[in-house]
């Protein structure tokens, strides 16, 4: 990745995790939603996974505000608003092709917020994502490009994950894969893995019980964990 900026490292890192935190909040949100329909149940505990405070009127005023607020910064709206906007500037090294899919991400968004039967609009996203993820993998020949990409949707989806207070096994697959990529980091990306974060993740992730004990400082270690060279550990 010598041949790539530290700006350019920074936008593909933020592509990768706003990408991810767009398709994950889609998920958990359409959980949410079928709850409320099916159960009565209300959203306040999806809003307490992420420490939230509970502002909203009635439940279709927080389902509107964290899908199509592009103004709230916890909404799918944003962080495929966000993705995008790091897309347009990458679009040389991830290909028109694959933005092209971010847009169709976008309208079918704008689409479902005037629909009549939001989440029957909501349907085709998940496969435009998938999409757009196998686009990435078609076009762009570069591995520490992809690399460093795929290290930000693993951390997001990690961090997501945990929030979300999945499930012990799904976790720590994430984890595995992320090890992973790390391990394909080169020595001279402009960005460098925290040895000294990493160990506290091994030691929070290494076992059901653990995880269950301090699942959330493991939150904390994410976000130290992918740093610039002069900061790395």
């Amino acid at each position: 990745m010598g041949t790539i900026s530290l700006e350019h490292s920074d936008r593909l890192y933020w592509l990768g995790r706003y990408t991810e935190r767009f398709f994950t909040t889609l998920k958990a949100l359409g959980r949410v939603y079928d709850s409320m329909l099916e159960e009565k149940k209300g959203y306040q505990d999806y809003l307490a996974c992420f420490g939230l405070a509970d502002t909203y009127s009635d439940s279709r005023e927080f389902i509107r505000s964290f899908l199509f607020d592009d103004q709230n910064p916890n909404s799918a709206s944003f962080s495929l608003e966000r993705a995008y906007d790091n897309g347009i500037v990458l679009r040389e090294e991830i290909s028109t092709d694959s933005l092209s899919f971010l847009q169709m991400a976008k309208d079918t968004l704008k689409r479902a917020e005037q629909s009549s039967n939001v989440r029957m609009s909501l349907l085709p996203l998940e496969d435009i994502l998938y999409s757009f993820w196998g686009c990435i993998n078609e076009h762009i020949y570069d591995d520490e490009i992809r690399n460093i990409i795929y290290i930000g949707k693993t951390i997001e989806r990690l961090d997501m994950y945990i929030r979300l207070k999945y499930p012990f096994d799904a976790v720590e697959k994430e984890f595995v894969r992320l090890c992973k990529n790390l391990n394909r980091v080169p020595k001279g990306t402009p960005y460098r893995y925290s040895t000294k974060y990493l160990s506290e993740l091994v030691e929070i992730l290494g076992s059901e019980s653990d995880y269950e004990k301090g699942g959330m400082k493991a939150t904390q270690a994410l976000c130290c964990l992918f740093e610039t060279s002069e900061a790395a550990v």
